[in-house]
């Protein structure tokens, strides 16, 4: 039976591929997205671009607290 049942789930072979590789991209996004390092550097990034003038005082501290949010979920994963 386990011959016949690899037979008949052959064709479905490449359908797991595609779902198992989605679920790699996706774990590895997270990990990125979730990064502390990343968020820091983006931190400072926000911190030069509201130094430079690129960015208003309001629009500093919403990239920050959105960052801060961010940083703290990855903590709690």
């Amino acid at each position: 039976m386990g011959v016949f049942s690899g037979l008949l789930g052959l064709p479905l072979a490449p359908v797991r591929g595609v779902v198992w590789l989605a679920g790699q991209i996706r774990d590895q996004a997270e990990e990125q997205y979730y990064d502390p390092a990343r968020i820091r550097a983006q931190l400072e990034q926000v911190d030069e671009a509201r130094r430079s003038g690129e960015l208003t005082v309001d629009e500093a501290a919403a990239a920050e607290e959105e960052l801060l949010q961010r940083m703290m979920a990855g903590r709690g994963r």
